[in-house]
């Protein structure tokens, strides 16, 4: 099953951002399971938040993926939302 992660960092995080990037794409490239990801942006071009679509077994096993997220333990969203995405185009 493929999930959707939107993740909105909180205001001001982009220096959190930026300290933590390296591990947060070490984390994505050693779990495996991420079909794709990039970050949202400003309008101005500033790194604002992420979209991850995960290739997973279950929603459960999503969920553990965004919590251990370096991200997400360094603090640095606001919101996340997990949502089921079938792929259609592309």
């Amino acid at each position: 099953m493929r999930v959707a992660l939107f993740c909105h960092d909180k205001p001001g995080a982009l220096q959190l951002r930026k300290d933590n990037r390296a591990a947060h794409l070490a984390y994505i490239n050693s779990t495996g399971v991420v079909e794709m990801a990039g970050p949202l942006l400003t309008p101005e071009g500033e790194m604002n938040g992420s979209l991850v679509v995960l290739d997973v077994d279950t929603l459960q096993h999503a969920q553990d993926w965004a919590a251990a997220d370096p991200y997400a333990l360094a603090g640095l969203f606001a919101s996340v939302t997990l949502s089921e995405w079938k792929k259609v185009v592309g």
